[in-house]
């Protein structure tokens, strides 16, 4: 009676076993898919933040290490922060509505981002992040490149492997964010119904000032940015 309840236990361990590697094996064999970058806007009221005429108004809004350049039409982000961030914030003005398309590409283990109505010198309202990292084949999390860092998860992860061109298309309305990711919507939320803390921040992002700077963060590894396309929407 023993050795055949052994037996039973043996083989239902075995087939849990095995279960769980066909179950494993079907979920990392599982499609996932695929964008590519998508075209910059053309037409009235787009403005190129990365041109001649608006490249001065890039700073480092941190302190004075030179932690990026600007040249051919490329925002090139040195990598040479991990603590405390740096960023390169666009000065020259303030937006509140509006879309924005950019293209952006990272090295291996990069970690990056934009940040949409920052507040210059305010970390406590400093807007919100778009999060660019190297996390390619990676699932989605509310940390993962495409996501509202910390707060909101895309609803796929569509980043490229690194040293590939990546773009965002982000469109802000009062407290509606929508984002679309190499041609892909993976978010789209409505920050009034945020109307508590959520993640590391402290205020309420039904709270949040409605508009601001736009900034790159500096957090170890080199990344790229161009086509830096906005249209003010009044």
């Amino acid at each position: 009676m023993r050795k055949f309840i052994a037996l039973v236990v043996g083989a239902v361990v075995g087939i849990a076993a095995a279960g769980g590697y066909i179950w494993w094996s079907y979920e990392e064999a599982k499609p996932v898919p695929v964008g590519a970058p998508t075209p910059p806007p053309t037409g009235e009221g787009w403005i190129n933040l990365l041109d001649e005429a608006h490249k001065a108004g890039w700073k480092n809004i941190s302190d004075d290490a030179q932690i990026f350049e600007i040249a051919n039409g490329e925002l090139h982000v040195h990598g040479i922060t991990i603590t405390p961030l740096r960023y390169a914030g666009y000065t020259a003005e303030r937006f509140g509505d509006f879309d924005l398309h950019v293209e952006f590409k990272y090295e291996p283990g990069a970690n990056s981002g934009i940040f949409l109505r920052m507040q210059e010198g305010d970390p406590d309202r400093r807007g919100f992040e778009v999060q660019v990292q190297d996390d390619f084949g990676n699932p989605p999390g509310k940390n993962s490149c495409g996501a509202i860092y910390d707060v909101v998860t895309p609803m796929f992860n569509m980043a490229r492997p690194a040293g590939e061109w990546n773009s965002y298309d982000i469109s802000l309305r009062g407290p509606n964010v929508e984002i679309v990711m190499n041609g892909w919507l993976i978010i789209k939320t409505d920050f009034s119904k945020m109307t508590t803390p959520l993640g590391k921040f402290d205020i309420p992002y039904a709270e949040m000032i409605p508009d601001g700077l736009i900034a790159i963060q500096d957090h170890g590894g080199e990344a790229w940015y161009r086509n830096f396309l906005i249209k003010p929407v009044k």
